[in-house]
């Protein structure tokens, strides 16, 4: 068949179809960009649940904060000067992306109550096909998309603790990823499983209405000032702003611009602070262990501080663990009616407690070692146990020649900067395998990635091409330059972290290999040489030229661009 000039302009952007799975911080992103700076990309959200907000919808258990700043935990293009709060709570989080989703008109784009059950990819049609069940009957629907954009998120997988008996307790088990607010915990005796951030939180806020709290902490963390402390309260505590300092941020958007800028510098330059052995390291220690040793001291009971310091102030470096503010946590952890258990393991759970084991101490290595049972009885037990951050996905993602992402993902997660596998054409997914997210805000991460998303979207839509994907020695070799340059970060140290899938050693899987800045400076231009590209016109690439002219020369648009800043293509080359 001989080749014909396609009859359109170069740059017509053909109709496409992108499939959005979540109405969270980086679905609503997607959707706003999209609205606003394409032309012909239809979007579809499927939402679980019967909001938005993502995980700040499903996380509201007591105390349920945000540790970054406010000011900075907010999209660039909806700045909110009236937070209430240093540290938003998670109420005021969940209301403002309501609020930035009604007031930007995203709510018609997203279906709520439908959740993706399986995606495949059809090579022939080259699109993502869909079943789609609803929440409420059940029933399951087929859709298509060109492009399937994950931004499910990594904190909504939650999971209980692999305890035996768990579900033999007679009274309330709740988990902070899924909480129950019927539950009244006044003048209770409550056990908390987990000491992140969840239990750091849970913790500090139902300690004084509890009766007794028996908390669990496998091991030490750091419990230190938190990011932005400079513009934080002494100590790097939470403050509430004064209704004048709110009406002056929204009086002066350059002043609050600025306010946003410094807190945003001091989150984005610590990252000689997380590498090992440097002074800056050496000094976040000495600062740390110093601060938990002074709010430890406020205790009157000393014993107990001393106990809980030779306990719970690490070894291990600054960031091994992503450090918690932790805001009066270890003033909560010295009160009367907390009792805090370490080194114990919980063997069973039973009907109306949990049962600890110890083992003898002392005796020959060949010697049986007798073990000694303890209960401690409680009314409520309380997993903070976190989230499954293997990173696979909850439901099949078929790809390529039959691959599933949840068998591909099984030993350990890759992708193609932290947003792309192999095999999977047309796939992004948010904060995967890899992302920087070991210090400051996701906001602006997500915002990033949204960028070469759509750029890359753009490019198929205008440039005749049908599918993408990356290619696999790009993943291979970008993978092998991380795991050999983590190793000098503080998040390798010997601890165990979510950084290390839970591990205590091992090879980093859930951070940059690089700073902030070097991610988002990385993706300012792709390296489209990586990904390999599927034509639309497979007998010749250069058909999206058209018919001789360009959407550039449409009526009324301007001839001469070209004549306005010549310069300014350059500044990106100076830094």
């Amino acid at each position: 068949m001989s080749y014909s000039v396609v009859e359109q302009p170069l740059g017509t952007a053909r109709p496409l179809r992108i499939i959005v799975v979540g109405a969270g911080a980086s679905g609503l992103n997607v959707v706003r960009n999209v609205k606003e700076h394409m032309r012909n990309v239809d979007v579809q959200v499927y939402e679980k649940n019967g909001v938005v907000s993502g995980t700040w919808f499903e996380n509201s258990y007591p105390g349920c904060a945000c540790d970054i700043p406010s000011h900075n935990y907010q999209y660039s293009w909806a700045p909110n000067p009236g937070w209430s709060e240093y540290y938003a709570s998670q109420k005021e989080i969940r209301a403002y992306f309501e609020r930035v989703a009604t007031e930007h008109g995203l709510l018609p784009y997203i279906r709520f109550g439908q959740k993706v059950v399986g995606a495949t990819w059809d090579e022939e049609a080259a699109v993502w096909r869909f079943r789609i069940e609803d929440v409420a009957t059940g029933e399951v629907a087929d859709d298509y998309g060109h492009f399937f954009i994950n931004a499910s998120g990594y904190l909504n997988n939650w999971k209980w603790p692999t305890i035996p008996g768990l579900h033999s307790f007679a009274g309330p088990v709740l988990h902070s990823g899924a909480w129950d607010s019927s539950v009244d915990l006044a003048g209770k005796r409550v056990a908390v499983i987990g000491y992140g951030s969840s239990g750091i939180q849970l913790v500090t806020a139902i300690q004084p209405v509890v009766q007794s709290l028996t908390t669990f902490i496998r091991g030490p963390t750091w419990i230190t000032a938190g990011f932005g402390s400079k513009y934080a309260a002494p100590g790097g505590l939470n403050f509430t702003f004064t209704d004048e300092q709110k009406a002056a941020f929204a009086a002066d958007p350059a002043a609050y611009l600025a306010y946003r800028k410094g807190v945003e510098h001091e989150l984005s330059s610590r990252f000689k602070m997380l590498h090992k052995d440097t002074p800056e390291q050496e000094a976040a220690v000495a600062f740390s262990r110093a601060d938990m040793l002074r709010r430890l001291n406020t205790s009157t009971d000393k014993a107990k501080a001393k106990h809980l310091a030779e306990t719970l102030i690490p070894t291990f470096p600054v960031g091994c663990r992503r450090p918690s503010p932790g805001n009066g946590y270890l003033e909560a952890l010295s009160a009367p009616n907390v009792d805090v258990i370490t080194g114990r393991e919980i063997a069973r759970i039973e009907a109306d407690g949990l049962v600890l084991v110890d083992e003898a101490k002392g005796g020959d290595a060949h010697e049986t070692k007798e073990t000694k049972e303890t209960k401690v009885v409680v009314d409520v037990i309380v997993c903070a146990t976190g989230f499954d951050l293997s990173f696979r996905p909850r439901f099949p993602i078929i790809g390529r020649q039959g691959v599933d992402l949840r068998d591909a993902w099984t030993d350990r997660a890759t992708a193609y900067l932290s947003m792309a596998p192999a095999d999977m054409p047309n796939y992004f997914v948010f904060l995967g395998p890899q992302a920087p997210v070991g210090h400051g805000s996701a906001i602006p991460i997500v915002e990033h990635l949204t960028k070469y998303m759509l750029k890359m979207v753009y490019k198929m839509q205008t440039q005749g091409y049908v599918s993408v994907a990356p290619r696999p020695e790009a993943i291979r070799e970008f993978i092998e330059h991380a795991d050999t340059f983590l190793p000098r970060t503080a998040w390798a140290g010997k601890c165990r972290s979510w950084f290390k899938n839970g591990q205590e050693s091992g090879p980093v899987t859930g951070l940059h290999p690089g700073s902030r800045l070097h991610w988002f400076h990385l993706l300012q231009e792709p390296r489209y040489e990586d990904w390999v590209w599927t034509t639309a016109n497979k007998s010749n690439r250069w058909a999206y030229l058209g018919n001789g002219f360009s959407v550039m020369e449409g009526e009324g648009r301007d001839l001469t661009w070209y004549f306005d800043a010549p310069e300014k293509e350059y500044e990106a080359f100076v830094y």
